[in-house]
């Protein structure tokens, strides 16, 4: 049974944020006995670098706290599995909670005591969109809310920053590219150049060329230095494409891949998908075509490709559609473009030093500076990052176009959502009007 089909052990279906990951059951239970500590191992080994790049607002070590002992018998805080409870289908709320949506109240009974804006709330309320996130509440926070409630709802230039991404990935040594020219493998390199004029058009107008990364260097075992690969691994991407690969099996379509499971297909999502797409494994080549690197297909087309949901075939017609084929009929700058890509995978800056390729190889190669490549951005494959709660995605993406009132105001308003904010929010937030208020002179609150 180590490598056979284990469904006949589930105890019930996995929640939506796991049930691609069901059947490989030491993920979360690494002990075959184990119990509750095990199973927080587990739970901080996927998510903790998550919740600490939150700062995370409810941390194990505030419910660790003597003071607060008396608050561990109602609800124990300290263990992700006392809201989170899996196999559970038929109690899981969304995000996977499995307690009341009253839970805030055991700990903050006297909340309405202290604020005057909180009587007459329900109990059930204090998680509401733009109100209060359990993990992270960064956009959120009344400095927060204050610092930004007088912004307009929309910049008149906005900050999207479309930065070149080509220009932050270092090339494999140019000396190394000569090298393999010379060995015998090579011939077969130049031989798929004559024998496949398409893909070596493609690959000659490609990031890859400017790169200098060649047909051997993806098509050629590396192990070896030998043979050639007619359909290079997802490991060949990884390479050099570390940051990548790493964030991209973090989220739902690699995450089957990280533990060591087939590749999703669309028909083991819970989505709507298009007609046709339910058997196509996901990998890299899914959405970015292996020779022409076209970012702006894997940035809209791709996406649309597969998600039939309401809210992704509604891009097209919604005010974000429209600039994105403004930006493709040359009538505005890519910074100026939203696409699915802008929202659900965000750009980050990190140290090259740690982007998975070779900083003095760049600096050879190209001789810049190391001023000018000590960072480098890169494109966030986890596309789930900022997903849920939607709140996490206000300073990410939202706030790069949009005042903060606004957009919290549109992320609280599911038909908005669903119509891909085609119109104006129908709901309000009341947390900035709240903020402000509470600034005023001799307010009790």
């Amino acid at each position: 049974m180590v490598d056979g089909d284990k469904s006949a052990f589930l105890v019930g279906e996995a929640s939506h944020g796991h049930h691609q990951i069901e059947l490989s059951c030491a993920t979360c239970h690494t002990e075959p006995f184990g119990g509750t500590e095990v199973l927080q191992d587990a739970c901080t080994q996927c998510h903790q670098d998550e919740l600490e790049s939150a700062h995370d607002s409810h941390p194990r070590k505030k419910f660790s706290d003597p003071r607060n002992a008396d608050l561990l018998n109602v609800l124990d805080a300290r263990y992700c599995v006392s809201c989170h409870s899996e196999h559970q289908k038929d109690d899981t709320l969304p995000m996977g909670v499995t307690v009341s949506d009253d839970y805030c109240f055991h700990c903050h009974q006297d909340i309405a005591d202290e604020r005057e804006s909180h009587q007459d709330l329900d109990y059930m309320s204090c998680g509401s969109a733009g109100c209060h996130n359990y993990h992270d509440n960064r956009a959120l926070y009344e400095g927060f809310l204050t610092k930004h409630a007088q912004e307009p709802w929309l910049d008149d230039i906005a900050r999207i920053g479309q930065a070149n991404y080509a220009s932050g990935h270092a090339s494999k040594s140019r000396e190394q590219d000569q090298k393999a020219e010379q060995e015998e493998g090579a011939v077969e390199s130049k031989a798929f150049h004559a024998e496949n004029p398409t893909q070596h058009a493609q690959w000659s107008q490609s990031v890859h060329e400017v790169a200098g990364v060649d047909c051997l260097d993806c098509h050629r075992d590396q192990q070896t230095s030998d043979g050639w690969i007619t359909e290079p691994p997802m490991t060949v991407c990884s390479d050099c494409h570390q940051n990548e690969s790493e964030t991209y099996q973090q989220g739902k379509h690699g995450m089957r891949l990280a533990q060591g499971l087939s590749a999703i297909t669309p028909s083991m999502a819970r989505h709507e998908f298009v007609e046709g797409s339910g058997d196509l494994n996901h990998s890299c080549s899914s959405c970015h075509d292996s020779h022409d690197q076209n970012t702006q297909v894997a940035a809209v087309e791709a996406c649309v490709g597969c998600h039939a949901d309401e809210h992704s075939t509604n891009f097209v017609d919604s005010p974000h559609g429209h600039q994105w084929q403004q930006f493709q009929d040359g009538l505005i700058d890519a910074e100026q473009a939203v696409s699915c890509a802008t929202c659900h995978m965000p750009r980050m800056t990190v140290d090259n030093l740690h982007a998975g390729f070779a900083l003095k190889e760049w600096q050879e190669n190209d001789d810049a500076s190391a001023e000018a490549i000590e960072q480098s951005v890169f494109v966030n494959h986890n596309q789930n990052d900022n997903l849920r709660p939607n709140e996490k995605m206000l300073r990410s993406v939202c706030m790069n176009c949009h005042g903060l009132p606004f957009a919290i105001d549109a992320l609280a308003d599911d038909a908005l959502i669903q119509r891909n904010f085609t119109g104006q929010p129908e709901a309000h937030v009341e947390s900035v009007d709240w903020a402000l208020d509470r600034l005023k002179p001799n307010k009790a609150e």
